[in-house]
């Protein structure tokens, strides 16, 4: 879904770097004492999960992390006829289509959380993908900023082509970022055909595009630690809940902007250890990681049980109906959208 996360998950990516973590460019081995996760760098869970789940399974863990959930996805598909892992975590909706085309993963035994029906991959009829988290991409605004300056928060997409806003909107491209690309698919399903139209008018309004997520939030967003003077931002449902102070939060997300990610789990195809790739995704469905999900990886676990810390509760509200575009759809026109996107921006 990651793959692409709110401020935190980049800050604590580089802190979890251990002897069973493998660079993307290394050879792994691949045997029976060993299952390998090729996954997305925002992939982070606690030390001791992972410690548990070693004993638990008695296999080693080797992860595999690069890249986001584009990237990831690219990465699988071309290396489907002779993959460099066993299980894959991180490929999300608006990529799995394209995974399950190539022939990327492989049919498993299910695993001990039955998939959530309401977010499993539409056209996914073997049930190859397990989905194991969730979260919206939407616009974020800076709550002060706009108190400060007298000028009311815009609400919708429609809103930020308002000459009112000129200037203010910063956001990952669609070609660098799977942050971007989900706001790109929730244009064209708002919009249909006259997307294109709306990016144009949003661009002639001064709307800002960088390579990522972390450009976008950390350097340019009023809110984002940084001296950046843009108070709107693409980010998540969940960013609200890592800006708050004195029991409030500096931050909202526009609820009426959101395009829903879901993030999956699945077997690689021809994997050395299939049985470690089917332990590793009983794992992620386990109770234990679903509720470390939001500290560690700031997801919404799919598991509806789980209890969310109270922070969350409070300030990371969800949309009730987010944007979407059929997997399908996205899959047989996502390189023609792309490419008229770029002609777009490039102008």
């Amino acid at each position: 879904m990651k793959s692409t996360r709110a401020l935190a998950a980049v800050l604590l990516v580089g802190a979890t770097t251990s002897c069973s973590l493998v660079g993307a460019n290394e050879e792994s081995a691949t045997n029976d004492t060993e299952v390998v996760l090729v996954t997305h760098e925002s992939f982070v869970l606690p030390k001791a999960l992972e410690k548990s789940f070693e004993k638990q399974s008695g296999y080693n863990l080797v992860i595999q992390a690069s890249g986001d959930a584009g990237t990831l996805t690219n990465k699988l598909v071309l290396t489907k006829d002779d993959p460099i892992g066993d299980v894959a975590f991180g490929v999300d909706n608006t990529f799995a289509s394209r995974a399950l085309d190539e022939g990327v993963f492989t049919a498993h035994q299910p695993p001990v959380l039955d998939p959530v029906a309401k977010y499993e991959l539409p056209g996914d009829d073997d049930h190859l993908l397990v989905p194991i988290d969730h979260g919206n991409v939407c616009v974020n605004v800076d709550d002060t900023w706009f108190a400060d300056h007298d000028l009311p928060e815009p609400r919708t997409l429609d809103d930020l082509t308002d000459p009112a806003y000129k200037d203010l909107f910063v956001l990952p491209g669609a070609t660098t970022s799977s942050t971007g690309m989900a706001f790109l698919l929730a244009t064209i399903a708002a919009y249909g055909d006259n997307w294109p139209t709306y990016w144009t008018d949003l661009l002639d309004n001064g709307a800002k595009l960088t390579n990522g997520w972390s450009d976008a939030y950390q350097v340019d967003f009023t809110q984002g630690g940084g001296s950046g003077d843009r108070p709107i931002v693409l980010s998540y449902d969940s960013s609200p809940a890592f800006t708050v102070a004195d029991g409030k939060t500096s931050t909202s997300a526009l609820l009426d902007t959101c395009f829903e990610q879901v993030e999956y789990v699945g077997v690689l195809a021809g994997a050395a250890n299939v049985t470690g790739a089917e332990s590793f995704i009983n794992f992620m469905a386990s109770p234990e990681v679903q509720a470390a999900l939001p500290d560690s990886m700031y997801v919404f676990p799919v598991d509806p049980d789980i209890d969310l810390p109270p922070d969350w509760a409070k300030f990371a509200k969800q949309p009730t109906r987010p944007f979407a575009v059929d997997p399908a759809d996205v899959s047989a026109n996502r390189d023609a959208w792309l490419r008229e996107w770029s002609d777009i921006t490039s102008r």
